[in-house]
């Protein structure tokens, strides 16, 4: 009796990954383009992502407790949620906005749908939209890092306007935008590191970014450096590596990811080129969220035995 094998119920595979390392490993991540945005526009900035952080997980426990249900704060995803929130906003906004903002993403978005893996759209870009609609004008006033001024053109706005731009500030981040949007070297820091930690995989972020650079160079400026510009500027970093590539409402087949990307740099192109808004990244990875099931529909690989062809073919 000692050698009977002993079956248990799916699944077979099991490692000691939980959603806790996960949604920690992102918030690490993260830390580079914190540091940067609150070296770059002042310590207000830490405030007002610490905020929306403790606004998103006092959210999460006040309502799961409210609703006797299991409190989850402890899994990490309610901090991940307000980071990128917090990291999507303007530095100089009054605290209160990013607040509602935190409440809006974990009660309306996330737990109204059933709570982590539930939600059909990434909760923090759903906060942020609701807030650009609600509040356009203090969400698109900008701190200059250089000047102190408040500039209320991005360069992404200069762009489409026809203004001159510095890709290498671009690049490294001395330029106007949100807290922690402007640094592309930081968020590629970032990036690597949830790659080597194979947090994320390539095929999204990837696809994403090669097809928008196709797309801003058929249809836009001709050159190089427009492309780069156009990359580098807004969210297309930040929201290739860190909103897109979000388990829940993202394709969980290779091939979903590769379309997925694709639909994503091509409506960014749409919304950025074409657009009243010099910006298209938010509602873009938002748009996409919903097409997900569809997506996977097309994309799920057929079950072993079933649906191939009878007869050797014939």
């Amino acid at each position: 009796m000692s050698k009977l094998l002993n079956v248990s119920s799916s699944p077979h595979v099991r490692n000691g990954v939980s959603t806790k390392n996960l949604m920690y490993d992102v918030a690490i991540a993260m830390l580079p383009a914190t540091i940067w945005g609150v070296m770059q526009f002042g310590i207000y900035s830490l405030v007002v992502v610490a905020a929306t952080v403790l606004s998103c997980v006092l959210s999460e426990y006040a309502f799961e407790t409210l609703m006797h249900k299991p409190v989850t704060i402890s899994d990490g995803s309610a901090v991940v949620t307000g980071m990128i929130l917090g990291l999507n906003m303007p530095p100089t906004i009054p605290l209160w906005m990013p607040v509602l903002g935190g409440v809006f993403a974990i009660i309306v978005v996330k737990q109204l749908y059933g709570g982590l893996g539930q939600n059909w759209m990434n909760p923090a870009l759903a906060a942020r939209c609701f807030l650009l609609i609600s509040f356009a004008g203090s969400m698109t006033r900008f701190t200059d890092p250089v000047t102190d001024a408040i500039a209320g053109a991005t360069p992404l706005a200069t762009i489409k306007a026809g203004g001159t731009y510095d890709v290498a500030s671009m690049f490294i981040g001395k330029i106007p935008g949100t807290i922690g949007e402007v640094s592309v070297i930081a968020l590629l820091i970032g990036a690597f590191y949830l790659l080597y930690k194979k947090v994320i995989t390539i095929r999204i972020p990837g696809t994403y970014i090669l097809t928008f650079a196709i797309f801003a160079f058929i249809f836009g400026q001709h050159n190089l450096s427009y492309v780069l510009a156009e990359v580098c500027g807004g969210g297309l970093i930040f929201g290739a590596f860190f909103m897109a590539t979000d388990y829940v409402t993202s394709p969980i087949t290779p091939r979903g990811q590769i379309v997925f990307g694709v639909c994503l740099g091509i409506l960014t192109g749409l919304f950025r080129l074409f657009g009243g808004s010099a910006e298209g990244v938010s509602y873009a990875i938002i748009f996409c969220n919903m097409l997900v099931p569809l997506i996977e529909k097309y994309t799920l690989p057929t079950a072993f035995g079933k649906g191939g062809k009878k007869n050797g073919g014939k």
